[in-house]
């Protein structure tokens, strides 16, 4: 885990002219610690759990590069108090890191086999403020609304108009925003009084948001 958690650091500081930030907080470095990402991966893949890079984890999805799965935390900018709305569960490891950080996570896969599995996974593993739900995250989790942050984990070439909504005012949003064959950047949103600032913060690569009408 610590060989993993100075990828980790390495990584932070090499994408610190994109980013603008050479560290990751040490609250969310200690939630990549507590969370044993090798009872997310898929049945065959344990060996490769601790290495920085992405899995597959069946249904065409893959669980997140751990360096990427910091990031992205470390840009919401957590408080404990704080209610999440991710979209794109998968395997359910970002959701168990956000659950670490935050009251209450609330969390949606299309996949119903993965969103299943998911939060079987999450609740044997003691995560109960984690809710997940089967179904097109495009359209938010309304009755569930406002969120304080929400974490899209595949990208869009647009930001979903629901999930602005359903942001709160002085909320924040990231997700990898861009064509599903290049040119994705990784996007901070903040809903502000007057509107939504987005900030463009690193070149990634994700699988794109998965449609119930696609």
């Amino acid at each position: 885990m610590e060989n993993l958690i100075s990828e980790i650091r390495r990584d932070a500081r090499e994408t610190r002219h994109y980013t603008g930030r050479d560290h990751l907080k040490d609250s969310v470095l200690d939630a990549m610690r507590r969370v044993d990402r090798s009872r997310f991966v898929a049945p065959g893949t344990e060996l490769y759990a601790w290495e920085n890079r992405p899995l597959p984890i069946g249904y065409g999805q893959t669980i997140s590069q751990p360096f990427i799965v910091a990031l992205m935390t470390d840009l919401l900018d957590l408080e404990s108090g704080h209610r999440v709305l991710e979209l794109g569960t998968g395997s359910g490891y970002q959701a168990a890191v956000l659950s670490e950080l935050a009251a209450e996570v609330f969390t949606i896969e299309i996949v119903p086999e993965l969103a299943e599995s998911a939060a079987s996974l999450l609740e044997a593993l003691g995560y109960d403020n984690v809710s997940v739900r089967a179904g097109d995250g495009w359209h938010g989790w309304p009755e569930a609304a406002p969120f304080d942050r929400i974490i899209v984990t595949a990208v869009g070439e647009e930001i979903p108009p629901a999930l602005i909504e359903q942001l709160a005012v002085g909320g924040r949003m990231v997700m990898p925003i861009g064509p599903r064959h290049g040119g994705q950047n990784l996007t901070v949103i903040d809903r502000t009084e007057s509107g939504i600032e987005r900030t463009q913060v690193l070149p990634v690569q994700f699988v794109p948001i998965t449609r119930s009408d696609d």
